[in-house]
């Protein structure tokens, strides 16, 4: 089971090819306890998982912080301590990561739905098909995401792609459908109710 840290940045576009590698890690591990207790006294009380090494800085706000590494192991690389460890492989309809602000836009927005049983699921008209979120850098972090979409987020059940491009905010009852990027290159404007079509649209 290989993670992104483990891959270098020049195999890193081959890595995210969907054509290449189709399955992936939803983090979801079923672990026979008994089987856990042997390995741990096996091993002297922990698991043998690779460290790998991830760059940041003190301060993730500031690139220019200090630089340090973390070390850290992946729980999915634990399989290989069980003999006769496995894969269930589920639909993507089932699968709803959250590791960016692009992940949370989109599973705020109507293109998920709450089942009664408390399951975040594509809605149908998506075809299982999540919509393409690409926000600006300066969104990276969720508070200043949520000063994005005050209102809550727009209705992206029929949107392709969104890309949003500088400081903004949107109001209430923005519908996206197709595929639309909102630019602003000043202080910061709001993008008015509507609906927004396949086009480029300049504040």
């Amino acid at each position: 089971l290989r993670e992104s840290a483990q891959c270098p940045e020049e195999d890193e576009k081959a890595f995210q090819d969907t054509t290449k590698y189709s399955f992936f890690n939803t983090n979801n591990l079923w672990v026979d306890l008994v089987a856990l207790k042997a390995q741990f006294k096996k091993n002297d009380g922990a698991l043998p998982l690779p460290v790998m090494k991830n760059a940041k800085t003190v301060d993730p706000r500031d690139k220019a912080s200090t630089k340090v590494l973390q070390l850290e192991t992946a729980m999915g690389a634990a399989i290989e301590c069980f003999e006769g460890a496995t894969a269930l492989v589920i639909p993507r309809s089932r699968f709803a990561p959250v590791k960016t602000t692009n992940d949370l836009f989109a599973l705020r927005s109507d293109a998920y739905t709450l089942t009664k049983d408390f399951r975040i699921t594509l809605a149908s008209e998506r075809n299982g098909v999540p919509p393409d979120v690409k926000l600006d850098g300066m969104y990276k972090f969720t508070d200043a995401m949520e000063k994005l979409i005050p209102n809550g987020p727009p209705s992206l059940i029929g949107c392709k792609k969104i890309v949003v491009e500088g400081e903004m905010t949107f109001a209430k009852g923005v519908v996206v459908k197709g595929t639309v990027t909102f630019k602003n290159s000043g202080a910061s404007k709001e993008v008015p109710a509507g609906e927004y079509e396949d086009k480029t649209v300049e504040l």
